[in-house]
């Protein structure tokens, strides 16, 4: 094998990862997803749950990720929302659009931000259809102080 310096503190050079002894190629290595990939997943699992315990709340409501919310003068000038939801009018379905980026920067974790969307998700479907918060997350996910943020 051929020598591996360091030149100029710049890390390793050549593969991380010796062949595999037995086939010859390289060991893939495990790559973690992306953040907006994770992000659809944690959107997608809370939509999951949801509709297992209240399918009402998802009865005629659109469900959107967006990366930032964009400019509307609505907005108070010192708060980023983290979803916006819109009640269905009889030509329209109601629509629930969650906002990738700001809950990303309010969760410390991946698993808080599980939690949060889970949260945020519950509360914009309430709003939107005028379904109780109790009715559609029966376990009540939304106030356990037992979450682990820090892990």
């Amino acid at each position: 094998m051929g020598s591996r310096r360091d030149r100029h503190n710049r890390g390793l050079r050549g593969r991380l990862a010796l062949p595999n002894p037995y086939t010859g190629h390289p060991v893939p290595l495990r790559l973690r997803q992306n953040k907006a990939d994770f992000f659809m997943m944690c959107v997608h699992d809370a939509l999951a749950q949801i509709s297992d315990h209240c399918p009402a709340a998802l009865a005629g409501i659109d469900v959107g990720i967006e990366d930032v919310p964009g400019a509307l003068p609505a907005w108070a000038p010192n708060r980023v929302p983290l979803a916006t939801a819109l009640s269905a009018t009889p030509t329209t379905n109601g629509q629930v659009v969650v906002y990738r980026r700001p809950l990303e920067r309010r969760a410390r974790t991946r698993r808080g931000l599980r939690i949060l969307v889970f949260r945020t998700i519950v509360e914009q479907l309430s709003e939107a259809t005028g379904i109780g918060v109790d009715e559609i997350d029966p376990l009540g996910h939304r106030g356990s102080e037992d979450d682990d943020w820090d892990d």
